[in-house]
């Protein structure tokens, strides 16, 4: 919050990459033959990314200007068009086969340095995140160094391995090089809704299902870095769960140190056949779920709706980081002002303060003293998000405005 009572509103879920062909410049020379051949034959499956408002994904200047209009003065950018060689979005995409991967490593690199010119292009507001792939733990390391000098400064994308991935799941020692290079570095390791579910075949039902089971394959990045230790090895390594709510926290950890302290107790008695479930546990991840959630974890919690907000302290007030979820049309925009005098009326200013801003500031290195300073003039007021919402404006898209929103508690 500034010193004219605006609130200094960062978004930490917002999505941006380039036009398929502003994606060649970025290539190695020797895959552009490679490149040229693929995207002659690719059809892009995605509506929003073939309307009129697709250039809000490579516009700096007018994406700059709709969120200013919209109150929000910088943000965390996760990918949103097809990274070449892809079948669709990478957020979305399966993970490569072994003949896939070097294409699509590639593919993921040259999206890495566009998205760094993208992000010098407006210095100070924007926070790119880093693509990397599981395959090969290695490159990956190779490839976060990279990032963090060339400046992008949201941090790590995390795959998920779903079933059939042919990875190793996440809890596995394997990937202990990323979690190190992620702790030296400062670097954030974000998990985004999506990137860890299984395909599921083209039956109608597929679509709902997805939906019921979406977030859910995401969470298991949070038991799976807790139970396999990563934190107790790595205890400067920060998670963020991005766009997959919030209000399934408190419930959550409450089941984790559940089995925590069930499994631990377990292994010290030999005879029982449940001793073997927790042999080693405790030695291997440490602390209780809970206890690293405090220290190590974070929610990108997108468009918070009114039914999560009352379990703010729960979750913890410094755990919590709105947004917008620009440029998709179940993001707040251009209702972002609208959308948080729907969640945050009657709120403390000093807690929306950090959960709407200084919170993602301080994890991905925001300079709120030039922050504030935009936000003086476009941010929205303490008085103007306090005033509750009467009605939601009739055109809003984002479920933030789901009738019965305030009720839901999942």
């Amino acid at each position: 919050m500034n010193a004219r009572d605006r609130y200094t509103v960062i978004s930490a879920d917002c999505h941006a990459g380039a036009d398929l062909y502003d994606y060649r410049p970025y290539l190695e020379r020797r895959y552009h033959d490679a490149f040229d051949a693929w995207a002659a034959a690719y059809v892009n499956p995605h509506e929003d990314l073939l309307a009129d408002g697709a250039d809000r994904n490579w516009d700096s200047g007018r994406r700059l200007a709709e969120l200013e209009e919209d109150g929000i003065v910088a943000e965390v950018v996760f990918p949103n068009t097809i990274p070449p060689f892809f079948p669709s979005g990478a957020l979305m995409a399966p993970a490569p086969t072994a003949a896939e991967f070097e294409l699509r490593w590639a593919g993921l690199r040259a999206h890495n340095r566009w998205l760094a010119d993208f992000c010098a292009a407006a210095p100070g507001r924007r926070a790119g995140v880093c693509q990397i792939l599981l395959n090969d733990v290695e490159e990956a390391v190779r490839e976060i160094r990279w990032a963090a000098g060339a400046q992008l400064t949201g941090g790590v994308l995390l795959p998920g391995t779903p079933p059939g991935s042919g990875l190793p799941e996440l809890h596995s020692m394997s990937y202990d090089p990323v979690w190190a290079v992620c702790a030296e570095l400062g670097v954030p390791v974000n998990h985004h809704a999506g990137s860890a579910s299984p395909p599921l075949g083209d039956e109608p039902a597929a679509r709902a299902v997805f939906m019921v089971e979406t977030t859910w394959f995401s969470h298991r990045a949070l038991w799976h870095l807790v139970f396999g230790g990563a934190f107790r090895r790595h205890p400067g390594l920060n998670l963020v769960l991005t766009e997959q709510g919030s209000g399934w926290i408190p419930g959550v950890l409450d089941m984790l140190d559940y089995y925590h302290g069930r499994l631990v107790a377990a292994a010290t008695r030999a005879t029982t056949a449940e001793s073997r479930f927790g042999a080693g546990l405790a030695e291997r991840m440490g602390a209780p779920p809970s206890e690293a959630w405090r220290d190590n974890c974070h929610v990108g919690a997108s468009f918070m709706r009114p039914h999560e907000v009352p379990l703010r302290h729960r979750i913890g007030i410094g755990k919590i980081m709105w947004g917008s979820d620009y440029p998709h049309d179940e993001g707040t925009h251009p209702y972002t002002r609208e959308a948080l005098r729907h969640s945050f009326a009657g709120v403390p200013a000093e807690e929306v303060a950090a959960m709407v801003g200084g919170n993602a500031a301080r994890l991905y290195g925001f300079d709120l003293d030039l922050l504030d300073a935009v936000a003086a003039t476009v941010g929205p007021t303490v008085a103007e998000v306090a005033e509750p919402l009467a009605e939601p404006p009739a055109d809003a898209t984002s479920p933030v405005f789901a009738r019965g929103a305030s009720l839901r508690v999942w």
